[in-house]
């Protein structure tokens, strides 16, 4: 048992045996607006009275909220058999299948999510998973420096502005010269954008949706991407590619984004899943790792990691990337999710978020005051302009029981009345024509 220094006499002793003279010399170095106010703790409690006063303490928070609210990340109905069946010990305990002989199991688990992620974007190709969105946008980008030897990215304003911040995080370091192009009403401005793309141009990226909702088909500019010799990546939302044009039909190179609304639960930053697929010609480049079927010596079928980038298993020169065990676990839900739904169940999902949008429109529109902004064909997100400011409103729905939206002002300047509202398949017909209702009451 570790001794516990109960007297001034034993506390002045560890003080003068590690050279200092006082409790307060200990804490110099932290700035006193952060110091603790005071060690006068209360008495220790049991268990279930500590678990009773968190619980009462997490009665506070706004919980049962309705939410109306995505920016990239989306309330989703999961059903049971996906936690059942990714909580089993052998996926939940296990590190990374270096071993194929011992992880069949997994090995095949990741095979049939890059299969099906494959299936889902329309391109070749796809590695063992990716941290979150936005990290699977950098490495996206990475990928398209490293094979054109070019440093300038051409970036969509459309594009999720939590991703845009990482990439200029993440390449702070780096001479990367990043060029950002408003949109026009929601929409990618193509004469903006073509008259940056050049013979210098490493890589365009766009969102589809976008950050506003709204949906594109960029088939024209990413052939005129190609012809500068760039590469186009497209970031997209996968429940969505139930029902749109995918990125391979489009002609993109890359395909990324974040994988949390295939069977991952909404939290407080994660951990979520990034996605990536990319053209054939591209895989020694694509980071992390990719899993392959083979045949053993007596011809039965098995997995192997046939490609792995990562610096510890190549020469470091040629790594790609750091991305080893990742998120294999979110992978696996995904994979899970998208087995449950079938393609026939897929795409019923993907049309239930866009009628139950378009329904959600519809009502919102007969609101006094709001205007839905229709410029641009939408998923299941679109904006509103309300004729006060939003983030206001927000507050004042949350007091009614609603999340009702993102206040684009966060992201946007200028933007300060515009509100993002996210449906998806769990919102319900009453939910819906409440929300209306309630906004029409706040406002």
């Amino acid at each position: 048992m570790s001794y516990v220094p109960h007297t001034q006499e034993d506390i002045q002793q560890m003080l003068s045996t590690i050279g200092v003279k006082s409790v307060a010399d200990l804490f110099k170095d932290i700035p006193a607006s952060l110091r603790p106010k005071s060690f006068n703790l209360p008495e220790s409690k049991s268990e279930f009275a500590v678990t009773a006063a968190l619980s009462k303490l997490a009665f506070k928070n706004a919980t049962g909220l309705i939410n109306f609210v995505g920016g990239g990340f989306y309330d989703h109905f999961i059903p049971a058999a996906v936690d059942a069946l990714a909580g089993r010990s052998e996926f939940y305990t296990a590190y990374t299948p270096y071993q194929p002989e011992c992880s069949q199991g997994w090995l095949q688990a990741i095979y049939e999510y890059q299969s099906i992620i494959c299936q889902l974007t329309g391109l070749d190709i796809s590695n063992a998973s990716l941290y979150d969105g936005g990290t699977a946008l950098f490495e996206a980008m990475m990928m398209a420096v490293r094979h054109t030897g070019r440093n300038k990215v051409i970036l969509d304003s459309g594009v999720n502005l939590i991703y845009r911040t990482m990439l200029y995080t993440y390449t702070s370091n780096l001479s990367i010269e990043f060029v950002e192009i408003p949109v026009v009403h929601g929409q990618s401005s193509r004469q903006d954008l073509l008259k940056y793309v050049d013979d210098q141009t490493a890589a365009v990226i766009f969102q589809n949706p976008n950050f506003f909702g709204a949906v594109d088909d960029y088939s024209d500019m990413v052939e005129k991407v190609h012809e500068f010799g760039a590469l186009a990546i497209a970031c997209v939302y996968p429940v969505s590619l139930g029902m749109l044009k995918t990125p391979g039909e489009m002609g993109f190179d890359i395909a990324c984004g974040e994988g949390q609304s295939l069977g991952i639960p909404l939290s407080f930053g994660g951990p979520y899943l990034g996605f990536m697929a990319v053209k054939s010609q591209f895989v020694r480049q694509i980071p992390g790792r990719i899993v392959g079927a083979t045949v053993d010596s007596d011809g039965k079928r098995g997995f192997v990691l046939t490609l792995q980038t990562r610096e510890q298993h190549i020469r470091r020169e040629r790594a790609t990337s750091n991305i080893c065990s990742n998120e294999a676990l979110c992978a696996l839900r995904a994979a899970i999710f998208v087995s449950l739904l079938g393609k026939a169940g897929f795409k019923e999902l993907a049309r239930q978020n866009y009628q139950k949008s378009e329904f959600a429109k519809e009502a919102l529109s007969r609101v006094k005051g709001v205007q839905v902004k229709r410029s641009s064909p939408t998923f299941n997100e679109f904006t509103v302009l309300l004729p006060c400011n939003a983030d206001t409103v927000v507050q004042r729905m949350i007091e009614k029981g609603f999340a009702c939206g993102f206040p684009l002002g966060r992201f946007y300047k200028g933007m300060d009345n515009y509100l993002l509202i996210a449906v998806t398949e769990k919102r319900t017909k009453e939910e819906i024509q409440r929300l209306a209702d309630t906004l029409e009451a706040v406002l």
